[in-house]
């Protein structure tokens, strides 16, 4: 990933951030967060618990609003008033979030097919191979009918993977996806990931503090840091585990305790 200069020139493929400024009213979480994400990447947005990840995130898809800083979408700028536009994004992006939010009354099928009844003009027998296809995609062939309390959480995972590719997205954005799951079944998660990656050409947006996930699925990642408030890293996560220029976000990646500074006598 190359950074950006703030003033440059957008580029006209992929995702962009710039300048962007994250706060609750006068309390400022991350400012000066400039990236971009290439197509068909896995971009992993990182930093300990409380450092604005989630914040990031949900301002890029637009469930929050930043009255500082671009975010673009292949060289289109998201302004977010226009209901237009905002229906035109919804079905350009496909999300994960941390607690997979399917519907408890709905069964795997009706939670997949649920995008398609809002979004498309798709007859019943049309979603209803739609949602067939997208559960193939994501290991759960012939679980339409089961309700989400019967799965395990690793598929609970994979079936709210399926109703985030639902519209066939050019982006999809993961809120701590690995959250809650044992090694096995992560590992399992970020393999699925990859591939959906790969046989779908996605861009993928990330939030993780998992470390095994990160080198893994990895293309790229910014680095939050909580106490500057701002991005200091970019990078592929095993360059800079070793080349950072900061003791942070090197301990971080290495799972190393920061020496905190002697005090003398007060």
């Amino acid at each position: 990933m190359a950074e950006l200069n703030p003033n440059a020139a957008i580029p006209e493929r992929g995702l962009t951030v710039r300048n962007l400024r994250l706060a609750f009213g006068d309390t400022v979480v991350q400012h000066d967060i400039f990236f971009h994400v290439a197509p068909a990447n896995i971009f992993v947005i990182m930093g300990v618990s409380g450092c604005g990840k989630s914040t990031l995130l949900r301002h890029i898809i637009d469930l929050q609003r930043s009255e500082v800083g671009d975010i673009c979408f292949d060289g289109q700028r998201l302004i977010g008033d226009d209901p237009h536009e905002r229906a035109a994004l919804q079905r350009r992006i496909g999300v994960l979030f941390q607690s997979t939010a399917l519907w408890s009354s709905m069964t795997v099928g009706e939670n997949v097919a649920l995008p398609m009844q809002l979004h498309t003009r798709l007859r019943p027998p049309e979603i209803r191979d739609q949602v067939a296809f997208k559960l193939a995609l994501v290991g759960l062939a012939g679980q339409e009918s089961r309700m989400p309390s019967e799965l395990s959480g690793g598929m609970q995972k994979r079936a709210g993977l399926a109703r985030a590719i639902a519209l066939d997205p050019d982006y999809l954005f993961l809120d701590e996806p690995s959250a809650g799951l044992d090694p096995i079944t992560s590992q399992r998660l970020d393999a699925l990931i990859m591939r959906l990656r790969d046989a779908l050409g996605l861009s993928v947006i990330a939030v993780s503090h998992e470390l095994p996930s990160i080198f893994t699925i990895a293309d790229d990642s910014i680095y939050l840091d909580n106490q500057s408030k701002t991005a200091i890293a970019h990078g592929n996560p095993r360059d800079l585990a070793e080349q950072a220029s900061d003791a942070r976000v090197r301990a971080f990646l290495k799972r190393e305790p920061i020496e905190e500074p002697t005090r003398g006598p007060v």
